[in-house]
């Protein structure tokens, strides 16, 4: 499953259409220029958000006591680290390991840890992801390039308004010497989230 699902007009709710419209005003006003608002939802999609749910769990791989207190009670911990506001009052980590893969959905709406990952990528939002995830996690782990051992079990979280989660990914082979900030420039968006995992350290990458 892919991050690049068109939207049809009926297909966007009455935010987005409301969004829309006003980007559009402001540009024939000529407030706004080029492709600036796609820049900066760029940097809150890939640096700004996605950077602090790094930290965490960069943090939670070099600090056990860390470690610790971010699986007990997520949100406090995190809040140690200037981490927390609006979407992410009620947050729960959970942590992959060689025998449970741990992946998040939000099956009413789109459910997200804005302070944690920022922005929610177009295809959480979107109802295939929504509602097959749920039946066959498997199948849609697969398409982000993501193939369990068949001895791996797979947990779904569904968010909610009152309850967010934050995925621990597997720390990567090879990264035993690096740094706390070296280790989070390796963490992603979406091995937060759950649906892909992070590869051994000089490994080939594939896209977030």
């Amino acid at each position: 499953m892919g991050s690049n699902h068109g939207h049809h007009p009926g297909d966007l709710s009455e935010g987005e259409v409301r969004a829309r419209a006003l980007e559009s005003l402001l540009r024939e006003k000529g407030v706004i220029q080029g492709d600036v608002v796609d820049e900066i939802v760029a940097v809150y999609s890939s640096d700004i958000g996605p950077l602090n749910g790094a930290r965490a769990v960069a943090k939670a791989w070099t600090d056990p006591e860390f470690h610790d207190r971010l699986l007990a009670h997520a949100t406090d911990a995190l809040a140690e680290i200037g981490i927390g506001g609006l979407q992410g009052e009620y947050m729960v980590a959970v942590q992959n390991t060689e025998s449970v893969h741990h992946v998040v959905v939000c099956t009413l709406c789109s459910c997200y840890p804005w302070p944690v990952l920022g922005l929610p990528p177009a295809w959480y939002k979107d109802a295939p992801y929504r509602s097959r995830v749920v039946r066959e996690p498997r199948a849609v782990l697969a398409e982000f390039g993501t193939h369990l051992e068949p001895g791996v079990e797979v947990q779904v979280w569904d968010s909610n308004s009152e309850i967010r989660y934050l995925v621990i990914p597997r720390r990567p082979d090879g990264s035993e010497n690096l740094t706390e900030d070296e280790l989070a420039a390796l963490v992603t968006r979406d091995s937060m989230i759950g649906v892909t995992v992070l590869p051994a350290v000089g490994a080939a990458v594939g896209a977030a």
